[in-house]
């Protein structure tokens, strides 16, 4: 009579596990979907075939007046001792 008593609580116990485990394993799915859902946005935000970057271009002819800086002293080994 124990080892029924036993053999059905055990039963009942597993079925519990297996259902908390399918509970589980929904919640995963839900959360995974919802990553998905966030990583599809930022592939669209960072897919850069959708923008149009031609209004941030530099003329080359409009650099032409621009002097370049003249460097004076780039020796640096002091700084470091």
């Amino acid at each position: 009579m124990k080892k029924m008593v036993m053999f059905v609580g055990c039963m009942i116990l597993i079925s519990a596990g297996v259902q908390a485990d399918g509970n589980l394993t929904k919640k995963q799915i839900q959360k995974q979907l919802q990553k998905e859902k966030k990583y599809a946005q930022e592939q669209k935000f960072y897919n850069a075939d959708e923008y149009d970057f031609s209004g941030a271009e530099v003329n080359p002819e409009s650099l032409k007046h621009i002097k370049p800086i003249e460097v004076d002293d780039m020796d640096m080994d002091d700084v470091y001792d």
